[in-house]
């Protein structure tokens, strides 16, 4: 077992992946950040740079730290560079199948006592966990999107999680100045668990013609003092993930109650992704957002 984590690998450098980077880097942790093309990591590591400058420019952070972190955040362009490393945390797209051909292809090269954890928002840590070489040493570390200004970190065990792998990831935790939740494994853990059935809940009230975007989402910024509606966090978080986890709860679940919006199909079917494609419940490409519907 790794008695203390130094070196940290981000395998995904998308919205999730670079921000695991940035708040790693920061705690003071070496950081190997990997994905499928080198474009793809070094746009990564720009957004890194970008985000840590407006932390300067807000006196979050000081100058001297921004530009010792991005000293610390490596590219790498190949699994073959995570062969050191003492924590593997996995951030790709919220989908099993990709997640588990990940870890076949990356098991082989980790040494024997790396931690290998995931960022799945609501998919079995077990069942991911008995698809690798080290079920005992797997954990879920769910981070919040935006990683660097979200506070909290969900834990989750799976059955075979050994109490020396939760205690490292707790302490990893700590160190990034995070707040710990620690969820029992099931379907979409807990924030997920409330928060993706409300947001279907808005898409069945626009499906259904009961409000328009707007006046849903300022209906739950006023009405219940939420900062942004619930469509514009489904366009944030990304229309694809937020049916994956609803896909994940109804199929786990087994109660109707979970199904996803055929509204919510419909937009991903068409690729309206939210912000990422510059489409969802709103259009992103004018100078101000314009709702869809």
């Amino acid at each position: 077992m790794v008695l203390e984590i130094k070196k940290v690998g981000v395998i995904g450098a998308g919205q999730m992946g670079n921000g695991i980077a940035h708040v790693c880097a920061l705690a003071g942790y070496e950081v190997a950040l990997n994905d499928i093309s080198t474009d793809r990591i070094q746009s990564g590591l720009a957004t890194i740079n970008g985000n840590m400058t407006r932390q300067v420019g807000k006196g979050i952070i000081k100058e001297e730290d921004r530009v010792a972190a991005l000293e610390r955040i490596k590219a790498a362009d190949s699994m073959d560079q995570l062969a050191d490393i003492d924590l593997v945390i996995e951030s790709a797209v919220e989908n099993e199948q990709v997640k588990r051909k990940i870890f076949a292809q990356l098991c082989p090269l980790l040494k024997p006592e790396a931690i290998l954890a995931t960022n799945t928002s609501s998919i079995s840590i077990t069942r991911l966990a008995a698809s690798t070489d080290r079920p005992e040493r797997f954990i879920g570390i769910h981070f919040m999107n935006p990683v660097p200004l979200m506070e909290l970190i969900e834990l989750v065990r799976g059955i075979a999680t050994e109490d020396e792998t939760f205690e490292l990831a707790k302490e990893f935790t700590r160190r990034l100045g995070k707040t710990i939740a620690v969820s029992e494994d099931f379907p979409a853990f807990m924030v997920n668990r409330i928060l993706l059935p409300m947001i279907n809940e808005a898409i069945y009230t626009l499906y259904e013609g009961v409000g328009s975007v707007e006046a849903i989402d300022t209906a739950m910024k006023l009405g219940a003092n939420h900062p942004m509606g619930p469509l514009q966090l489904a366009d944030f978080i990304g229309l694809d993930t937020c049916l994956s986890i609803m896909q994940v709860l109804y199929e786990g679940l087994a109660d109707s109650k979970y199904r996803p919006c055929p509204l919510l199909v419909k937009y991903v079917e068409a690729g309206w992704l939210g912000r990422k494609t510059q489409r969802g419940f709103y259009d992103y490409r004018g100078e101000t957002p314009v709702p869809t519907r």
